[in-house]
């Protein structure tokens, strides 16, 4: 049982922290009182290093949508490995996978790869600054678009510091961020049309780019509605402002990604995750002629130098191709399939269990908070500190039986999953729900 001073786990946790700060190199990763440490996984399946093993629908934060080890992607890694892993030159296998993308989603003519999501917005605000010759880029209220500092703003601000909910300060989302980059950083509350409307026109001379996610993680999966993406096109495209669509995350609901899906074509798209088949994986892509500030000719200097040394790495981009030509449409299919019996599943069981709660998502992605109130936006979310405790001690309850979700009520789906995987972690949840509404009693 979770959590046991005496297990490995433990123990590594406590070895880790002699030589990494938190004892580890991703604070997403950290729960109390310690994580658990991973020693083995296939398919929709991970076993820790106690012997454990548990249905994952963490799925590495979604970059794993075909779960692990999946056979055509460990060939073509395999296959691979045994040319190179990296190196100083470009390779063939770069522009298979970049051919496929543009050819899947509408805002893509043309796309260079990174290593991270956080690195392909990186260099997509830089495009559109040097595109545009403006240096101020908005972003949404409560929305997450990597480490890169210009985006750590306004992330998750607290009531005394967020501001008018029709104007959001901007507010540092971490130590580190300079006053300067942040005053550069307009906020824009989500969902509000005309409040958006106002800011954007106030500051058009000034923006370079908007970013906005279609569909927002950190707001339990909540998706932008048609009116509000329709304004901010339309706005964007009446002052020359660069949209830029974080598909990150939300490239996994649909075959033409997240912009097939809600019908708006970005100027720009950032991508990362499950284009990597599972390794280290960001690009920047959008309109040939924003793209060219990074095209110098061949003897040439371009206006925004790209580098890196693991950028379309070989193995990233084998894994990468691999992983991307089996999402077929049948694929997607098949995952909206799974995520509609989970979201109705974890539904029934609120009921059954007599407990408020909310469940929302799209495709392979399921959100679940203990609340009965509608929420639209970042403010609108704001939990209490009992709905907290609850959706953690319903992790906690599925880690004790089987089933790992991200601890913040969050659940996404893969390929390698049955209905009888969903299933089952359906009659956990079950389960945990009814201690948490005894324990309420």
């Amino acid at each position: 049982m979770y959590p046991d001073p005496n297990s490995k786990s433990a123990a590594l946790f406590a070895r880790g922290r002699k030589v990494m700060p938190g004892g580890n190199s991703r604070s997403s990763v950290l729960v109390a009182p310690y994580p658990i440490y991973a020693h083995h996984a296939q398919g929709c399946r991970i076993t820790d290093v106690d012997g454990v093993e548990r249905i994952d629908f963490v799925n590495n934060w979604s970059s794993l949508i075909h779960g692990h080890c999946n056979p055509l992607i460990v060939e073509a890694a395999a296959r691979q490995s045994q040319r190179m892993f990296s190196i100083g030159m470009p390779t063939e296998v770069e522009i298979e996978l970049a051919e496929l993308i543009v050819e899947r989603l509408p805002g893509v003519e043309q796309i260079r790869f990174s290593n991270s999501g956080s690195e392909g917005v990186l260099m997509a605000l830089r495009a559109a600054r040097a595109y545009t010759g403006r240096p101020k880029i908005a972003k949404a209220e409560g929305c997450y678009h990597g480490n890169a500092d210009a985006v750590e703003v306004s992330v998750a601000p607290s009531p005394d510091s967020w501001g008018p909910a029709s104007a959001p300060a901007s507010v540092a989302a971490t130590g580190g961020i300079a006053p300067a980059v942040v005053a550069d950083t307009i906020v824009l509350p989500f969902n509000d049309v005309e409040a958006t409307r106002a800011i954007i026109a106030a500051h058009a001379g000034e923006l370079a780019a908007v970013v906005i996610d279609p569909l927002v993680s950190r707001m339990g999966f909540v998706r932008a509605t048609p009116e509000y993406l329709r304004m901010v096109r339309e706005e964007t495209q009446r002052h020359g402002i660069v949209l830029i669509f974080d598909e990150v995350f939300s490239t996994r609901i649909g075959y033409h990604g997240a912009q097939g899906v809600v019908g708006i074509t970005p100027d720009m798209t950032t991508l990362g995750k499950i284009i990597g088949g599972g390794l280290p994986i960001g690009a920047t892509a959008g309109k040939a002629e924003i793209m060219s500030v990074f095209d110098g000719g061949v003897a040439g200097h371009p206006k925004v130098d790209h580098a890196g040394t693991f950028n379309a790495n070989p193995m990233s981009m084998a894994a990468g191709l691999a992983a991307m030509k089996q999402m077929t449409p049948e694929a997607f299919a098949h995952l909206d399939a799974l995520g509609a019996r989970a979201r109705q599943g974890l539904r029934e069981a609120l009921r059954i269990a007599g407990l408020p709660g909310m469940v929302r998502g799209e495709g392979s992605f399921v959100a679940l908070a203990f609340t009965d109130r509608p929420f639209n936006n970042f403010r609108e979310l704001a939990l209490g500190l009992k709905e907290i405790q609850r959706i953690f001690a319903l992790h906690r309850h599925l880690v004790n039986h089987g089933v790992v979700m991200i601890p913040y009520g969050l659940m996404i789906l893969s390929t390698a999953m049955t209905e009888t995987d969903v299933d089952f972690m359906l009659e956990q949840a079950l389960a945990g729900m009814r201690e948490i509404a005894r324990g309420i009693a």
